[in-house]
């Protein structure tokens, strides 16, 4: 059964490494190349600010539905710190069944793939 907080979650967590790695391209443009225009980085900055606060947001929000204990939480939330580590605990949490939520136990899903367990 696909969980519409893993999606929610998994959502997040991609668009917070992707701007992450945005801002890290704007910097580098910036301070390496000296591009004009500041190679992006006010613009790049703000979005990646207000993707990382969603990320925050949604990892509080999300936690309870998915059944995480208090350390996937606190993992979860660390990851939000270092560049490109959300997309690493999102692939972790999908490999591991932390995706799955409590649901997963009486429908035996896998991470987000919808399985069709009715047959013909």
């Amino acid at each position: 059964m696909t969980s519409k907080a893993a999606l929610v979650f998994r959502v997040a967590a991609v668009a917070e490494a992707l701007s992450w790695a945005g801002l890290l391209i704007g910097m580098f443009l910036k301070y390496v190349v000296d591009a004009p225009n500041e190679g992006g980085v006010p613009v790049l900055g703000m979005v990646h600010g207000v993707v990382f606060v969603v990320y925050l947001v949604v990892t509080l929000a999300v936690f309870k539905p998915l059944g995480w204990r208090p350390k996937t939480v606190v993992t979860a939330l660390l990851a939000s710190i270092p560049p490109l580590f959300t997309w690493w605990f999102e692939t972790w949490a999908l490999r591991t069944g932390k995706l799955d939520g409590p649901e997963r136990l009486t429908h035996g899903g896998t991470g987000l793939i919808v399985r069709d367990t009715v047959s013909a």
